[in-house]
């Protein structure tokens, strides 16, 4: 189960993510199709900011995109980055939206002021809608989500699951002529925010009763309920593939829960150190499936002992866990859990 990407989660905990692909995207539908004659007050037009005063365009040019492409790709970048928003929670996450949101504004106007003083280029109207703080989610993106390589190409190129997402970021940056420039400013702005400079965050961040009013307000309209067990699998495959991918999921589901219900006792009997490896207890469906098939008379085999809990981690993956905010207990437990394999600690460690 990726954890970036694609994922049966879908827009579980995140309603604030679900908001902004609703109605930025219906609103955009509406002023390209159906009321264009009121696109003149979204427009992103700086000149009219400077030499008319419009600063009002500072806002409502920096809302709506007034292109589908660039509609569609700033939502599927919104869709990979809201697993932001169940990891720092939508009160976190809104407010570097918002803090992103108003400093890109700033960047926007010195970039334009130096590309006029520089190189004399003038930079008139820029591309429309929420696409600062879009860009700006590649900075948490690039430094807290770790890197996984899924396959390579010719043996030399590495397809990770990342790749999907940099891809569309590149798609919308090169959708418009100026749209560098609305990237640079949303990245400048995502890494002065992300780092924390000058206690920004302490400044630009959401206030508490407008946190709770949208709570209140969100929450029981765009909240999802609690995906099933049930992931869909592959359309087309066939039926040893459906099977095969069903106890593939049925494993991973296992191994999450039987961890899940360990950590309970270990927080609960606070003598036990660590967690136990349930995959030496525990089968795989497969492997129990082949046990039934063998026939015949088996060795006498030794009484059981429990093994010790003393499964090697990877201090690598531990430390990729603990950037991304995880404690080093949690990390090395849920590793010794999932047999060093990342992708099932991580799922755990951000649903739990």
């Amino acid at each position: 189960m990726m954890f970036t990407s694609t994922g049966s989660w879908g827009l579980y905990k995140a309603p604030l993510s679900k908001s902004l692909l609703l109605l930025p995207t219906v609103l955009s539908v509406l002023l390209t199709v159906l009321l264009p004659q009121y696109q003149d007050m979204f427009i992103y037009n700086l000149q009219a900011v400077r030499q008319d005063k419009q600063f009002w365009r500072l806002v409502s040019g920096r809302l709506i995109c007034l292109d589908l492409k660039d509609t569609f790709c700033s939502s599927l970048l919104i869709y990979n980055f809201r697993i932001f928003e169940r990891r720092f929670g939508s009160h976190k996450f809104a407010s570097f939206l918002f803090g992103a949101w108003i400093l890109s504004a700033f960047v926007d106007l010195l970039l334009i002021e130096a590309l006029r003083f520089i190189f004399e280029l003038q930079v008139d109207v820029l591309p429309a809608g929420l696409l600062g703080p879009v860009f700006a989610l590649f900075v948490p993106f690039y430094n807290s989500i770790p890197r996984v390589q899924v396959t390579q190409l010719l043996g030399h190129v590495s397809i990770t699951n990342k790749s999907l997402t940099y891809i569309v970021g590149a798609q919308l940056l090169t959708s418009s002529a100026y749209m560098w420039i609305v990237a640079c400013s949303g990245l400048i702005a995502g890494m002065f925010y992300y780092s924390n400079k000058l206690a920004v965050q302490k400044f630009l961040r959401v206030p508490e009763w407008v946190a709770r009013c949208g709570s209140v307000l969100l929450e029981p309209v765009f909240s999802d309920s609690e995906p099933t067990a049930e992931a869909p699998l592959g359309m087309g495959a066939t039926l040893d593939i459906q099977r095969q991918q069903r106890m593939d999921m049925l494993d991973q589901q296992l191994l999450l829960t039987q961890l899940a219900h360990l950590r309970r006792n270990a927080q609960q009997q606070q003598a036990q150190t660590g967690l136990l490896n349930w995959n030496r207890f525990f089968p795989t469906l497969r492997h129990r499936g082949q046990n039934r098939l063998q026939e015949g008379p088996q060795p006498q085999q030794p009484p059981y002992t429990h093994p010790p809990d003393n499964t090697d981690v990877v201090e690598e993956q531990v430390a990729r866990l603990m950037e991304m905010g995880f404690s080093r207990m949690d990390a090395q437990e849920a590793l010794r859990a999932s047999n060093n394999d990342i992708n099932i600690a991580t799922n755990f460690l951000l649903q739990h």
